[in-house]
């Protein structure tokens, strides 16, 4: 397994091989060599969070932790990765099974669109202002994101609230 760590006067020598060798445990579940990407921060409170980002075969898992203690941050992180790892095989386990059982040669699978029901529809004004103008505007409104026309690069970008409180921004590519 690939390891990348980042961190901000967090990264030890016992934290690497902690995350290593619960890390190297899921190793089991693929055939190809796995990428982690372990990212180790501390809040103020005591709060020490352990994200872990894995990708194989275009799988990409991500489980986040917090806790008082790094050691446990990465540990629950492992586990929850371990969960999610367990929940898609059996789900691709589950499809494969069912279409073995379905498949006939001569006749073709049909495939039922889902159907998605739109509840509301809302029109705005889309106006030029930038980042930290969006970010008040999202706050007033009391979203979780924002739809905006930055006027730096006359781009539409979105801006949303991440779990941890800070924010993110979406941009397109050019």
């Amino acid at each position: 397994m690939k390891f990348v760590y980042s961190g901000k006067d967090v990264v030890s020598d016992s934290l690497k091989a902690r995350a290593e060798k619960k890390l190297s445990k899921l190793e089991r579940y693929f055939t190809q060599e796995p990428e982690a990407i372990v990212r180790f921060r501390q809040q103020r409170g005591g709060r020490n969070i352990a994200e872990v980002t894995m990708s194989v075969n275009g799988l990409i898992l991500r489980a986040e932790e917090d806790s008082n203690d790094m050691y446990l941050s990465i540990d629950r992180a492992v586990d929850k990765l371990e969960s999610q790892i367990r929940r898609y095989r059996t789900k691709m386990g589950k499809q494969i099974r069912e279409a073995r059982a379905e498949a006939e040669p001569a006749v073709e699978p049909v495939y039922e669109e889902a159907n998605y029901d739109v509840v509301r529809t809302k029109k705005f004004a889309v106006k030029p202002m930038e980042v930290d103008d969006a970010i008040t505007q999202m706050e007033l409104l009391g979203h979780n994101f924002f739809l905006f026309m930055n006027s730096e690069t006359e781009t539409m970008n979105v801006l949303y609230r991440r779990n941890d409180g800070s924010y993110g921004l979406l941009i397109p590519e050019e």
